[in-house]
């Protein structure tokens, strides 16, 4: 599933452009996308969330609202819905995009667990969008493998 937190373009001021390049990208990466749905920021999203969790979505990532305004309530969201926290996965994706955009340091996304659906805040920008997709690419279905009670792989040697 696949929501962009956007005060203006869920009230129709501006189309949504980050949400679609996330939906692209995670049905490239093999998983049946919901989305993007467009709501505000705040608790819309926090609904948006829950509504996905109780679902059962495998994956759940958000764009937009992870910035430092005030409206940004993103992450605030997110961790009210998670059970615990995957702080590493946030960290990838801002040590990505600071190679491209310092600003890309400032973003509060998280990324955690509630249930066995896995949350991601990326950022609203379409080049954040890509360097979270970038990162996800590497991690994302081992890690819903993981939380779903897979084992990790062996190695010989």
């Amino acid at each position: 599933m696949v929501v962009t937190a956007s005060n203006r373009a869920s009230a129709g001021v501006y189309a949504d452009r980050g949400g679609p390049v996330l939906a692209d990208g995670l049905a490239a990466l093999g998983f049946a996308v919901d989305g993007p749905r467009v709501v505000p920021d705040g608790d819309p999203v926090e609904r948006a969330l829950r509504a996905g969790v109780a679902a059962a979505y495998d994956v759940i990532l958000t764009t937009g609202g992870t910035g430092l305004s005030p409206t940004d309530r993103t992450p605030d969201a997110t961790r009210r819905v998670v059970d615990y926290e995957i702080p590493g996965i946030p960290e990838a994706i801002r040590a990505e995009g600071v190679l491209k955009v310092p600003a890309a340091a400032l973003s509060r996304g998280v990324a955690g667990v509630s249930g066995r659906t896995l949350i991601v805040n990326l950022p609203g920008s379409t080049g954040g969008v890509r360097d979270g997709l970038a990162v996800l690419g590497r991690l994302l279905v081992h890690a819903v493998d993981q939380i779903h009670g897979g084992d990790h792989p062996r190695t010989s040697g």
